[in-house]
C-alpha cells in the first residue's frame, strides 16, 4: 500500500515537473516566435527602404557613358582623325580575390610585358580601389578570344570595348591635328578649374595639341549616364535605365588632302615648313613641319624610350616649325621695306643709289657686303627688289630709322601672333629700342638698323607671319586673319565661325602698293629676276620674293663657302609668293632650314604646289 502511494505521488510529480518544462518550452517558443516576427517586421516593413537601397548598391552599378569624340576631316570630306572601336582588358581590385596571383596567371596566358607590368603597378598604387584599372589596350581578336574562354578563372577581371583616336595619315598631319593622349594631373588640374569635372566622367583622353587642342571643346561632347544590374562577378546582366550621351561635334577644316600630301612630298627629308593659304579668305590649304611623327603613338601611350628619341633629336620633330620656328627674314621682307620707305618719302619710285656691292655706315669704317661681290651698278626700288639688292635696303634702312621701321612692320602682323586657330604658335622678334634695351642692357646702334633693312640682325620672324604679311601685301593693306577651321557640324547642320574684320593698312597714295608689287612680279617674270628659272612658262602670273637667310655671322672679308661650312649652319632658303597676280587667289611660303638660296631652293617648290594648285587651269591664250 506504502509503495502504491509513493508511486502516485512519484507520477503525480513528474507530471507537474513535465508540465513546467511543457510551459517553459511553450513560452520560449512564443518569444522566439515575436522575436521572429519582429524582426521579419524590422526587416520587411521598417527598414524596408533602407535594406532595398544596401541591396542595390551591390547589384545595381551606376556607369557613366563618355561621348564619342567628334570627327574631323578636310576640305573635301576626307577624314583626318577618326574613332576605331578597340578592346582593352581591365581589373577593378575590390572585386578580386587573389590579385597578385590573378596577376601572375594573367601574365603566363596573355604573356604581359615589363612595361604594361610596370605601368599596371604604378596605376595600382593611385586609383581607388573600386575604380577600373588597364592592364592592356588595343587586344588583338586571337587575345580577346584567349581570355574569354578562361575568364571563369579571373574574377573581377573584364574586357571593355571603346573607341579610340586614329590618325589615318601619320605624320602628314601631325603639326596641324595634334593628338589626343591620356588625362594627367595638370589636366585634370585645369578641368577643375573650368568646373568641368563631371563632363569628363568616364573620359580617359584630351586633346593636347594643335586642332585637337584648341578646339577641345567642340569636339568632346557630353557624357551620359548608364544604370546595370551586375552579378557577384561584376559581370554586366541587363541594362535598367540608359541616358545616351551627346557626341562631340564633327569639325571640317580648310585644309586640302592633296596639297597637304604634295607639300610633304616636296619636302622629303628637309628641315623647314610650307604654308598654303587662300589670299581672299586666309583659309589655310596646307601647314606641314617636316621633319614629323606619328601622333599615334601618343594616343596608344608612348613609350619613355620612343618619347625620348623625339625629344632630344637634333631635328627638332616636336616642333612645329610653321608657328613655332624662328628664322631671320632675310630679303623676303624687302617688298614692305620699300613701301615705308615710299610712304615716309625717303625714296621715290624713280630714286636710284650706286650699288659698287657694298655699303658703309657715314663716319665708320665698318662695310656691310651685298650679296652680289661686284654690285648691281645704279639701282632704283623696281631692281632693287627685283635683283634683291642688299646695298639699296641697307641705305633706306639707315635714313629710316628703327623708330620708323618697328611699328610699321607691325602692323604686318611681325612681332605679333598671327590669329591663326593654333596654341603652338610664338611672336618670334620684332626688335625696337626699348626690347634691345630690356633685352642686353645696350643702347641701339645705326649697325643694328642696317642689318634689319635686309631682315638680318635680331629679326626673326615665322613662317606663319611671313604668310599673312604675303597676303596683306596681295591684298593692298586688306588684313586678314589666318585660320585652319572651316566648319562646324551639328545634327546635320553646317556653320562657318564669322572672323572679325582687321583695320586695313593706309598709306599716303595706293600707288605705292603697285610699285612694290610689281617690283614683286619682276622678280619671277623678269630674265633679271632671282626666281625668273623657277617660274618659267607658268600658266598663271606669279609675284614673289626669294630669301637667304644667315644662319652664322661672317666675317666681313670671309666668304661663304656652303661646303666648308657645318652642315647645320648653312643658310636658311625662303620664298613667299602669291599667284594669280591680277586677282590673288593663293599664298605660299617656303622655308628650308640650310639649305642655301632661297631662289635656287625655296622657289622651285613654291612653283610645284601652285602647279598642283592651278592643274585643271588652262594655258594663256596667245
Amino acid at each position: 500500500m506504502l509503495r502504491k502511494r509513493n508511486s502516485i505521488r512519484n507520477h503525480s510529480a513528474e507530471s507537474s515537473l513535465f508540465m513546467r518544462r511543457t510551459i517553459v518550452v511553450f513560452v520560449a517558443i512564443l518569444i522566439a516566435i515575436g522575436i521572429l516576427i519582429t524582426n521579419l517586421y524590422y526587416l520587411q516593413i521598417s527598414s524596408f527602404k533602407s535594406y532595398q537601397t544596401r541591396s542595390n548598391a551591390n547589384r545595381i552599378s551606376v556607369q557613366t557613358v563618355p561621348p564619342n569624340r567628334g570627327l574631323i576631316y578636310d576640305r573635301n570630306g576626307v577624314i583626318l582623325a577618326e574613332n576605331r572601336p578597340v578592346y582593352s582588358l581591365q581589373v577593378i581590385k575590390n572585386k578580386t580575390n587573389d590579385l597578385n596571383n590573378d596577376i601572375k596567371r594573367l601574365t603566363k596566358l596573355l604573356s604581359l610585358t615589363e612595361d604594361e607590368l610596370k605601368k599596371f603597378n604604378s596605376n595600382t598604387r593611385y586609383t581607388r580601389s573600386f575604380r577600373a584599372i588597364t592592364i592592356r589596350d588595343q587586344l588583338t581578336p586571337e587575345e580577346v578570344a584567349l581570355f574569354t574562354v578562361n575568364q571563369h578563372k579571373f574574377k573581377g577581371f573584364s574586357i571593355q570595348a571603346s573607341l579610340k583616336r586614329y590618325y589615318p595619315y601619320g605624320t602628314a598631319f601631325t603639326h596641324v591635328l595634334g593628338y589626343i593622349a591620356k588625362i594627367n594631373s595638370r589636366d585634370l588640374q585645369k578641368i577643375e578649374q573650368r568646373g568641368e569635372r563631371a563632363r569628363y566622367q568616364g573620359t580617359h583622353y584630351i586633346g593636347k595639341l594643335g586642332i585637337e587642342k584648341f578646339y577641345e571643346d567642340i569636339l568632346h561632347g557630353e557624357p551620359g549616364q548608364r544604370q546595370v544590374e551586375v552579378d557577384s562577378w561584376g559581370k554586366v546582366i541587363r541594362t535598367l535605365q540608359f541616358t545616351a550621351p551627346v557626341p562631340g561635334k564633327d569639325i571640317r577644316l580648310n585644309i586640302d588632302i592633296n596639297l597637304q600630301l604634295k607639300a610633304q612630298e616636296l619636302l622629303g627629308d628637309m628641315r623647314g615648313s610650307i604654308i598654303l593659304m587662300e589670299a581672299k579668305t586666309g583659309a589655310i590649304l596646307s601647314l606641314v613641319s617636316a621633319p614629323s611623327y606619328d601622333p599615334n603613338l601618343f594616343v596608344t601611350g608612348i613609350s619613355q624610350t620612343q618619347y625620348n628619341k623625339l625629344l632630344q633629336s637634333k631635328d627638332r620633330p616636336l616642333i612645329n616649325r610653321a608657328t613655332q620656328g624662328r628664322y631671320p627674314p632675310a630679303s623676303t621682307i624687302k617688298p614692305q621695306m620699300a613701301l615705308l620707305a615710299l610712304n615716309e618719302k625717303v625714296i621715290t619710285e624713280e630714286t636710284k643709289i650706286k650699288d659698287p656691292g657694298w655699303w658703309i655706315v657715314p663716319n665708320s669704317k665698318r662695310r656691310f657686303r651685298d650679296w652680289k661681290r661686284w654690285g648691281h651698278g645704279m639701282v632704283d626700288v623696281f631692281h632693287a627688289i627685283e635683283q634683291s639688292c642688299d646695298t639699296f635696303f641697307y641705305d633706306t634702312a639707315y635714313k629710316l630709322g628703327i623708330d620708323r621701321i618697328e611699328p610699321f612692320m607691325r602692323l604686318f602682323g611681325f612681332g605679333e601672333y598671327s590669329g591663326l586657330d593654333l596654341a603652338e604658335e610664338t611672336k618670334a622678334i620684332m626688335p625696337s629700342r626699348d626690347w634691345k634695351s630690356n633685352r642686353f642692357k645696350q643702347p641701339w646702334y645705326d649697325g643694328d638698323t642696317i642689318s634689319v633693312g635686309i631682315g638680318q640682325g635680331y629679326w626673326t620672324v615665322t613662317p606663319i607671319q611671313l604668310t599673312k604679311a604675303t597676303a596683306v601685301l596681295a591684298r593692298r593693306g586688306e588684313n586678314i586673319e589666318p585660320h585652319i577651321l572651316g566648319s562646324i557640324i551639328s545634327s546635320g547642320e553646317e556653320f562657318s565661325p564669322v572672323h572679325e574684320s582687321i583695320q586695313p593698312i593706309q598709306l599716303h597714295d595706293q600707288r605705292y602698293w603697285d610699285i612694290a608689287l610689281e617690283a614683286m612680279r619682276g622678280v619671277t617674270s623678269k630674265r633679271s629676276g632671282t626666281a625668273h628659272r623657277a617660274f618659267a612658262n607658268t600658266t598663271y602670273t606669279v609675284a614673289g620674293k626669294s630669301g637667304t637667310a644667315q644662319v652664322i655671322n661672317m666675317k666681313e672679308d670671309e666668304e661663304y663657302d656652303a661646303e666648308k661650312i657645318n652642315e647645320r649652319h648653312r643658310d636658311n632658303a625662303m620664298f613667299i609668293a602669291f599667284a594669280p597676280f591680277e586677282s590673288p587667289e593663293i599664298v605660299a611660303t617656303v622655308v628650308l632650314e640650310n639649305a642655301g638660296g632661297g631662289s635656287t631652293n625655296a622657289a622651285p617648290i613654291a612653283r610645284a604646289l601652285f602647279d598642283e594648285y592651278f592643274k585643271n587651269i588652262p594655258p594663256p591664250t596667245q
